[in-house]
């Protein structure tokens, strides 16, 4: 059964696996990783992950493991502005191996009701490249409504329910 936990140190091993799986860079949306990141070593790692904790209060990061294996990370951010605007509130990345398994789906239905009852955002922007139309797919199956006719990107806002 999958979790959604906070970066760890712990996990260090198992998140090179899924990296290396990604390839070289710093693409794996979801995850918070900077070109500047060295996550390869044990130091590099823990300077990461204290990154991202030092930014908590901005953006709720989770990976999605299941036993010790991580197979995706998502993102959270908490408000509307800077690259935000560009970026979307949430981003994901789910590793090769682990999708079309419903996982970026799971903890996107997670992510949103964190957002909703936890930060109390009434609406989120989800960004994805307009030829990504697996994502564009998940948006829509969420509830995301196209903002502007795709060029690049696409821009979908979701709304989030009121709790009951």
């Amino acid at each position: 059964m999958p979790e959604l936990i906070p970066p760890t140190t712990a996990l260090h091993a198992q998140w090179l696996v899924a990296h290396r799986e990604w390839g070289p860079g710093s693409h794996e949306d979801g995850f918070g990783l900077l070109p500047i990141d060295r996550p390869e070593t044990a130091a590099g790692f823990a300077a990461w992950i204290a990154r991202l904790e030092a930014g908590s209060q901005h953006c709720t990061y989770r990976w999605i493991v299941e036993g010790s294996e991580v197979l995706g990370g998502i993102a959270l951010r908490h408000e509307l502005s800077g690259a935000v605007a560009s970026m979307g509130h949430i981003g994901y990345g789910i590793r090769p191996s682990a999708r079309r398994r419903g996982l970026g789906g799971w903890a996107l239905t997670r992510m949103l009701a964190h957002a909703r009852d936890e930060l109390g955002l009434d609406r989120v922007l989800l960004v994805c490249l307009a030829d990504n139309t697996a994502s564009a797919r998940l948006i829509e199956r969420h509830g995301g409504v196209l903002d502007t006719p795709p060029d690049v990107v696409r821009r979908y806002w979701i709304t989030l329910s009121p709790l009951r």
